[in-house]
């Protein structure tokens, strides 16, 4: 299995520590030739208008888009997940590139600026019982699930923070940012 991480911007050394961690060696995703060579992909947290815009620049988001119907795992955290979504409500005019592969409709920075961050304790039933530790930085809010695409996780007030449609998983927090792993694990079985 080879597991990719893009590595255009944003906490890409984060997920690429966990993977090694876990025994899995990451290809750092920066051009088309690297892209063809994985089987998975990771789109980390950073900035989601840079990253959408770095995609289309290294003619990338075309051939992401291509992949994820026939042969590639994907997925987005935070910025990665407001890059999978299918409607992001908060764009401007002219909007940001997308990849829009997961029937989500998604809010960018809806917990507040930088000052607004925080930790809470996330249900994933699908990682196990165990309470998860998200965080979130300037994170986005998924607003709404559509048809084809499940949620996985919630915050206690029953906010939902994970989802997953196919091979595809877009979590709203940073699971690279804590010492557990099971998000990552539950990403190389999809």
């Amino acid at each position: 299995m080879t597991v990719g991480v893009l590595a255009l911007q944003g906490d890409f050394r984060e997920h690429c520590a966990v993977l090694r961690r876990i025994g899995v060696e990451p290809i750092e995703v920066r051009l088309p030739r690297q892209l063809e060579q994985v089987e998975r992909l990771i789109i980390p947290g950073g900035e989601s208008t840079t990253i959408g815009r770095l995609l289309t620049i290294y003619q990338m988001l075309e051939l992401i888009r291509a992949r994820a119907g026939r042969d590639l795992a994907i997925w987005g955290t935070c910025a990665g997940a407001i890059l999978l979504a299918s409607v992001v409500t908060d764009q401007k005019q002219g909007g940001q590139p997308t990849l829009s592969l997961m029937n989500l409709t998604i809010q960018r920075n809806a917990y507040g600026s930088q000052l607004d961050s925080f930790e809470a304790p996330i249900t994933m039933p699908i990682i196990g019982e165990n309470p998860l530790q998200g965080v979130f930085i300037r994170a986005p809010r998924i607003i709404s699930v559509e048809s084809g695409c499940e949620a996985v996780g919630w915050l206690e007030d029953g906010s939902v923070v994970a989802a997953r449609q196919g091979r595809l998983l877009a979590t709203t927090f940073h699971p690279e940012l804590t010492d557990d792993d099971r998000v990552h694990r539950l990403f190389l079985e999809l």
